[in-house]
């Protein structure tokens, strides 16, 4: 997500550049005590461990939820979820929906789980790790009904934008990974990128806009603080809507 934490996400799959350039910079980036307690209290439970030996990390959670007696009807991956904002509020409203979290921010990861804990969620798991790897080893092809990338570092310097995320090689792993009909939802505010981003989606042939262009704000996706301080300054943020065709 965007505002005072830096905006994390994960690095293209298959592209032409070494793999040692990456989308996202782990800075250093201090935890509050609720964060930590956070961590220490629903960690155990809720985060899960980067397992390549997990090829269907999807199946796995439906099991493991079957178990306590409760399966979701849906999965939805969101890279580089920042404080996690947004991820808390989506699944507030979408109980029967699992959401899997991937961020590479450890405070972030923190804000998330003590968001977690204070809106009872059941329906939120976090991975801790790169999820370009995450997405290579441990979810299989079309095991999504949603992927969402919201507000991804824009890199806006001309020699970085080897380094933006959105991007033809990791967009159509991304494709792979959902099921017919399954949205890949992204957002950001920055219109270079934006432009980017409906370029690279729209040359995507498993990949259909579901808008002319680009999309309405969907009702499930929260104003962050960052964004309505943007909006109140003139600055626009753009969304796209594409599904798995």
């Amino acid at each position: 997500m965007t505002g005072a934490p830096p905006r994390t996400a994960a690095a293209p799959v298959g592209v032409a550049h070494p793999r040692a350039v990456r989308s996202f910079v782990t800075r250093p980036g201090r935890m509050t005590a609720g964060q930590a307690r956070a961590m220490a209290e629903l960690g155990p439970r809720l985060l899960l461990p980067y397992a390549p030996d997990t090829p269907d990390l999807v199946a796995a959670c439906r099991d493991a939820a079957a178990a306590r007696g409760h399966a979701p009807a849906r999965t939805v991956l969101e890279i580089g979820f920042g404080m996690g904002q947004a991820t808390a509020h989506i699944a507030s409203l979408q109980p029967d929906t699992l959401f899997i979290g991937c961020e590479v921010h450890e405070p972030g990861v923190g804000a998330l789980l003590k968001l977690v804990g204070a809106l009872e969620l059941e329906n939120v798991r976090i991975v801790q790790h790169d999820a370009v790897e995450v997405l290579r080893d441990m979810i299989a092809p079309g095991t999504l009904d949603g992927i969402h990338v919201f507000f991804p570092d824009p890199w806006p310097k001309k020699r970085h934008h080897k380094r933006r995320l959105i991007q033809p090689p990791f967009v159509h792993e991304l494709a792979l990974r959902l099921k017919p009909g399954g949205i890949l939802h992204c957002a950001t505010d920055w219109q270079p990128y934006a432009e980017q981003m409906l370029a690279v989606l729209g040359a995507e042939p498993l990949l259909v806009n579901t808008a002319e262009g680009f999309a309405p704000r969907p009702d499930y996706r929260p104003l962050t603080k960052f964004e309505q301080r943007g909006l109140r300054l003139g600055h626009g943020v753009w969304d796209l809507v594409f599904q798995r065709a």
